[in-house]
């Protein structure tokens, strides 16, 4: 896998973030175009292309996606260089965007709850992606997931997980759950804590991104749609060695680290900003 870069830089500061106004029939009308090419290279192109060739496709593809949706992206720190241990992202989870964010900035195997597998075409993408599905209710399918996890991260790769179990309303950090952090204990790799909020054009928290309690994905879709503009900060905090350190250890670490983001200095030469197409 290559090395990561962040994207290009652009300006910095929260307030010159003015996402073009698209009318929200527009957006689900080109959003629906975009799910469909991305079926169709899943399909026709996939079986013939290599493991970087994919990544690099579905990096382009969730950058196109959240350009069509209106989402300006910010990202604070540096993301990891994979192929020295593999690396795992430890990140917060606030929104079904989540997941095509951090695919937008870098190659990534997810793991994700089974559930999002039934998922109407955005399931058998995920899979397609490399996503690694867990059935919660099963606590044999754990040990499962954490080999399988494990084994990618000694082959270098990055995978990413949401250690919370569930998406917030963006406010607070949930308590991590610890048996997520095994693998990476296992493998000997780095943990990297990721914090993702979302804002308004403004700077202030918006919380109509998250997508949490009793809503259906339907609905948080079209409040995303309807949005004038939406800001998509994510922080790359420093990582964490695992090495020596219980899986509870990582979990306590991983999850103090993203509470604590606001008091963690940006660094600017890795600070860089990408708007809507």
């Amino acid at each position: 896998m290559p090395a990561i870069q962040p994207p290009p830089a652009g300006r910095r500061g929260r307030g010159d973030y003015n996402a073009p106004m698209r009318s929200p029939s527009l957006k689900i009308f080109r959003t629906g175009l975009h799910l469909l090419s991305g079926a169709l290279t899943v399909l026709l192109l996939f079986p013939h292309l290599d493991r970087d060739e994919r990544a690099r496709r579905v990096t382009r593809w969730a950058t196109g996606l959240l350009a069509l949706l209106g989402v300006s992206v910010r990202v604070m720190g540096r993301p990891p260089l994979v192929r020295a241990g593999g690396a795992l992202l430890a990140a917060n989870h606030v929104s079904w965007l989540d997941i095509h964010l951090l695919h937008s900035l870098l190659p990534a195997r997810f793991v994700s709850k089974a559930e999002v597998r039934g998922w109407p075409l955005i399931g058998w993408l995920a899979e397609a992606a490399g996503t690694v599905f867990l059935v919660r209710e099963k606590k044999s399918d754990a040990k499962r997931v954490n080999d399988v996890m494990a084994e990618h991260l000694r082959l270098g790769d990055c995978l990413a997980l949401f250690p919370e179990g569930t998406t917030s309303d963006g406010s607070r950090v949930l308590p991590f759950y610890p048996s997520l952090f095994q693998p990476a204990v296992d493998a000997g790799a780095q943990v990297w804590p990721v914090r993702i909020r979302y804002l308004t054009p403004t700077g202030n928290p918006c919380p109509e991104a998250a997508y949490h309690g009793g809503m259906s994905l339907g609905q948080s879709f079209m409040q995303v749609v309807r949005m004038g503009g939406l800001v998509a900060e994510v922080h790359f905090l420093p990582p964490i060695d695992g090495k020596g350190l219980a899986r509870r250890d990582l979990a306590r670490a991983a999850e103090a680290a993203i509470r604590g983001a606001d008091d963690v200095p940006d660094s600017a030469p890795g600070s860089t900003a990408r708007r809507p197409a």
